[in-house]
């Protein structure tokens, strides 16, 4: 018989999915995407996320009119073309309060600030370049190092020396596909992304189909992760079950690295088929099919159990 412990915590995680779709398009939401110069308008909200920015008295003038600081809140009052300026001809008038108020070009602001949503700032967080370059150097190093050392020791480590449960491949395979994803539309949609960046939703149902996919594959990943990481701990020590946990977290990271990098320049699809290939061919060598009938230890075949000795048919 299949591992029936992993096919329900398996269902249970999908049955979450489900209702968690169905609970977020219990309601009629427009869609955020629309078709304007900005993607953001009047009243918009931002965040001010490096250490200052200056704001002009008017697109003419340049003179300083005040200064905002990391973790200011501004809001969009007025839009402005100025056709003469060779830098940026969109300019933006920000207010963080009636007294301080200025206009920057839009070129200036949009470094310097990210959306007042904790969403869009996670996103700003890992879109960075330089932050996802200096990522992929310290995971890999790290996590080849790192798991190494899990090998060595013979602990159990997922696609190499896993356990009994389909929920932890699963896991790393949605993370290895959501990053695959997520370079696809940075490669060909990036400005629906972009819109998605300064309207962001966790409903899948009010997007684009792309956006839609990776929504839905983050939602299975979190509820994946959350029913693997039970699932582990019931099955290891607790001891192990952390060894392994960190296992799976070091294997997960250099996935989102790799494929969300490799795939900018599409040899990430031919090494996600790979991955897939791999992943599956291990899973399928890590499941016990079958109980002893004596002891009850888990079997990969049928036959001579190697615990107690009793032969199975």
């Amino acid at each position: 018989m299949m591992v029936k412990s992993s096919l329900r915590s398996l269902l249970y995680a999908v049955a979450m999915i489900i209702a968690s779709q169905l609970l977020a398009s219990c309601y009629k939401q427009q869609s955020v995407f629309f078709s304007a110069p900005q993607p953001y308008g009047h009243n918009y909200n931002f965040v001010v996320k490096t250490d200052s920015m200056s704001l002009f008295d008017s697109p003419d003038t340049i003179i300083d009119s005040t200064v905002v600081y990391k973790g200011d809140q501004l809001v969009v009052a007025e839009i402005k073309t100025v056709s003469a300026d060779s830098i940026d001809s969109v300019w933006v008038k920000l207010a963080r309060d009636q007294m301080s108020q200025g206009w920057q070009r839009e070129c200036v602001l949009l470094t310097n600030v990210a959306p007042d949503d904790p969403i869009s700032q996670f996103i700003d967080m890992f879109s960075d370049n330089h932050l996802l370059l200096f990522l992929a150097l310290v995971v890999i190093v790290t996590a080849t190092y790192g798991l190494r050392k899990l090998y060595r020791r013979d602990a159990y480590l997922v696609h190499f020396h896993d356990i009994d449960s389909l929920l932890p491949a699963i896991f790393a395979i949605l993370v290895a596909t959501s990053a695959m994803v997520y370079a696809t539309i940075q490669n060909f949609s990036p400005d629906s992304w972009q819109q998605f960046y300064f309207h962001p939703t966790l409903n899948p149902f009010s997007l684009p189909p792309v956006l839609g996919v990776f929504v839905v594959l983050v939602w299975s990943m979190i509820i994946t992760g959350i029913a693997t990481v039970e699932d582990v701990i019931r099955r290891l020590p607790i001891d192990s079950a952390l060894l392994y946990l960190l296992g799976l977290a070091a294997v997960s990271a250099v996935d989102y690295v790799v494929f969300s990098v490799l795939t900018l320049y599409y040899v990430g699809y031919v090494l996600w088929v790979a991955y897939l290939c791999f992943a599956f061919h291990r899973l399928s060598r890590s499941l016990h099919r079958y109980v002893c009938g004596n002891c009850g230890s888990r079997l990969r075949t049928l036959g001579k159990c190697p615990h107690c000795g009793t032969v199975n048919q």
